[in-house]
């Protein structure tokens, strides 16, 4: 009997497959285009610097905190360029408005954090890929962790900040888009 109690338990709790787990943005369509108020200002590059509305569901049971990476693997740098990172979003958060990642965070839910970029700020940096470089790709990725809070410091480097959010993943949704100059 005691053999079969945790096959009982297993078969009552709802269960959340990873293929459950979405993430959208109603300002950008998948596979879509940034738009440019979604375009860094800076770096020759004159756009609004608003972080796009997202939306998530499907988190996976177990979930402390969610943590958001957006990444553009094209950029003529080592390692990528990390455009915005947050972190220590409740887990029971489902979505963020637009401009969420402003300076002041003044949008993002009590108690979420944004992690260093690599533009050297801790806020949204939009799209600025150089002149004739060609279509970069811009990764959004939601992770769901299995810890309340990540210990990072304002001054974690963006990979750095990404490998630990990595290891307390439990699972991810992601979505791409696209931008050239």
């Amino acid at each position: 009997m005691n053999r079969l109690l945790p096959l009982l338990f297993a078969t009552l709790l709802p269960l959340t497959h990873a293929s459950d787990f979405k993430l959208s943005s109603p300002d950008v369509p998948a596979d879509g285009k940034l738009a440019e108020k979604q375009v860094y200002i800076g770096y020759g590059c004159n756009g609004g610097n608003q972080s796009p509305a997202l939306q998530w569901s499907g988190v996976p049971a177990g979930a402390k905190s969610l943590a958001l990476v957006l990444h553009d693997p094209d950029a003529p740098v080592s390692g990528g360029w990390y455009h915005w990172s947050l972190y220590d979003l409740p887990a029971t958060t489902s979505a963020l408005p637009t401009n969420a990642g402003n300076s002041t965070g003044s949008k993002l839910p009590k108690g979420a954090k944004q992690g260093r970029t690599s533009f050297g700020g801790n806020s949204f940096g939009g799209a600025c890929p150089p002149i004739g470089h060609g279509v970069h790709h811009y990764n959004f990725t939601l992770y769901a962790l299995k810890v309340a809070t990540l210990p990072l410091a304002e001054d974690t480097p963006p990979a750095e900040a990404e490998a630990k959010i990595k290891a307390a993943s439990l699972g991810s949704a992601s979505f791409t888009a696209t931008y050239q100059r």
